[in-house]
């Protein structure tokens, strides 16, 4: 059963500022879940439909109705867990470095999140007008690689202004990214959705990159942020392993 308290207190996490407010965040879905708890990802309460699931006083057994009412999916899965928000660790200006400028929508966010995780990227730097990586959509899109890459928000311009790392940015007019010596350490900062990296941090840019279109119309605008990421760290791990 999940009290009136609980009920409350888990749909107030949909919100940013009641997650800020109270340290918890949302998870759903036993694959998710499971990875998380591998993770050592401190859980609160574990809320599920399946009995066998249920085995200490921190687990629930609850009816689907129950289920529907707390989950934030369209479809409610078989289970939904509230975790402790980690706290923040210290920055490393090392290693390979994705950087987030802006990008808002959680989807992307998500993907690329998990995207670190599959390339080995231990650090996700985010300017502070980057989507929440806690938001549920976020948690869901990152299938437990939430737990494994260290996300950071903070301010973007100051921290490009003090590293010692090369600054790679993703543009339309870069050099080809295919034809480009690839450092294994550096930053690599991808823009906001419909606007692309923002001015100021044009200017801390130190190499200007571009995945080029291949065919005779080239009518495509842009690659989605997430895709893009996909390829320029499929390409920065794939010219370290030469």
């Amino acid at each position: 059963m999940v009290s009136k308290s609980q009920t409350k207190l888990i749909t107030s996490l949909q919100q940013k500022k009641y997650r800020d407010q109270t340290g918890f965040f949302v998870a759903e879905g036993p694959k998710v879940i499971a990875e998380l708890l591998r993770e050592n990802m401190k859980l609160r309460w574990f809320f599920s439909t399946d009995v066998a699931q249920v085995s200490t006083e921190n687990h629930f057994h609850i009816t689907e109705a129950e289920l529907k009412k707390i989950s934030f999916l369209k479809t409610a899965n078989t289970s939904l867990a509230v975790f402790e928000i980690p706290k923040p660790r210290a920055t490393k200006d090392s290693g390979l470095i994705v950087a987030l400028d802006a990008v808002r929508d959680p989807g992307n966010l998500g993907t690329i999140i998990r995207l670190c995780d599959w390339f080995g990227v231990q650090q996700l730097l985010c300017s502070e007008d980057t989507a929440d990586c806690f938001n549920p959509k976020v948690v869901q899109a990152t299938m437990g690689s939430l737990a494994r890459v260290q996300v950071h928000y903070l301010s973007f311009s100051e921290y490009l202004e003090k590293t010692k790392l090369p600054i790679y940015g993703g543009f339309m007019d870069g050099k080809n990214i295919y034809s480009e010596k690839l450092p294994e350490n550096g930053i690599i900062v991808m823009g906001n959705e419909a606007n692309g990296i923002s001015e100021e941090i044009i200017q801390k840019i130190t190499h200007k990159i571009t995945i080029p279109r291949f065919g005779k119309i080239q009518k495509t605008e842009s690659l989605n942020v997430a895709t893009a990421t996909a390829i320029l760290l499929s390409e920065f791990r794939r010219t370290i392993e030469k």
